[in-house]
């Protein structure tokens, strides 16, 4: 087994909130190909909704052409032996549709711009939405304390609401961060209406993303993310949890 299946393996022992959603796809990740390579674990996983798609060797991925063109282009998804690759293709098993939007964009962008060329303000918030994004639908109250950058409020003053609340780990790199977690980890938060792999899709409107719709997310200050944030005082360090420039 590779260490990036084992260090999965061992996640799932104790999963925390972040890994939840993804408990039993995960499991069937990581016992898929015990003696195999992570992109043999991500195929024998995946299900009817990949038939099209198939995770090979980075090696596959011809030297300068970009890696959402080949995508694009094949069907194919390089992958590595490391957790970075192996939380990818997690995603692409529980999100597939939107998955293949954000390629779908990169695609296009990629078409558009050339490469090397200008990424422009659509690609760089592509990129953030892979690799950093946390999906949240919240009642008012937590959404407007967000926006604030109300941190007291958000999570002391209006901490009973959090039960309402629903966040969802979709950047894969983030998903990489959090297996060894410190609290200045911050995402970028999507707001949506309904969390589903269609509606998410649906979301990805390209005007939205490149005006960089997100909202900062220290997300180990969430209510039960993370023991710490219990103690008198967590919110209290400025450098983490910041106050608009505005304020500051």
């Amino acid at each position: 087994m590779t260490p990036a299946l084992a260090s999965l393996g061992e996640a799932l022992k104790t999963p925390t909130p972040w890994l939840d959603p993804y408990i039993a796809i995960a499991g069937q990740v990581a016992s898929a190909a015990p003696s195999g390579s992570v992109a043999d674990a991500l195929n024998t996983a995946r299900g009817a909704s990949l038939e099209d798609l198939r995770f090979v060797a980075q090696t596959a991925l011809p030297e300068g052409e970009p890696y959402e063109s080949f995508i694009f282009r094949t069907g194919c998804i390089p992958t590595r032996d490391n957790l970075h690759d192996l939380f990818n293709g997690l995603m692409w098993l529980s999100y597939p549709q939107t998955k293949r939007q954000l390629n779908i964009l990169q695609a296009q962008q990629l078409a558009t711009r050339g490469n090397p060329g200008s990424r422009g303000p659509l690609r760089d918030a592509l990129t953030l939405f892979d690799e950093n994004a946390a999906i949240l639908r919240a009642p008012t109250p937590l959404l407007e304390a967000l926006r604030q950058r109300n941190w007291k409020g958000l999570f002391l003053d209006q901490r009973e609401q959090w039960a309402a609340a629903r966040l969802v780990i979709f950047g894969h790199a983030l998903m990489e961060k959090l297996l060894q977690p410190y609290k200045a980890i911050t995402a970028h938060v999507w707001v949506v209406d309904a969390i589903s792999d269609e509606s998410l899709a649906a979301s990805l409107d390209p005007s939205r993303l490149a005006a960089k719709d997100f909202l900062p997310l220290p997300v180990l200050g969430v209510p039960g993310w993370w023991p710490a944030n219990e103690a008198p005082g967590f919110y209290d360090d400025a450098d983490v949890f910041r106050r608009p420039r505005r304020e500051s």
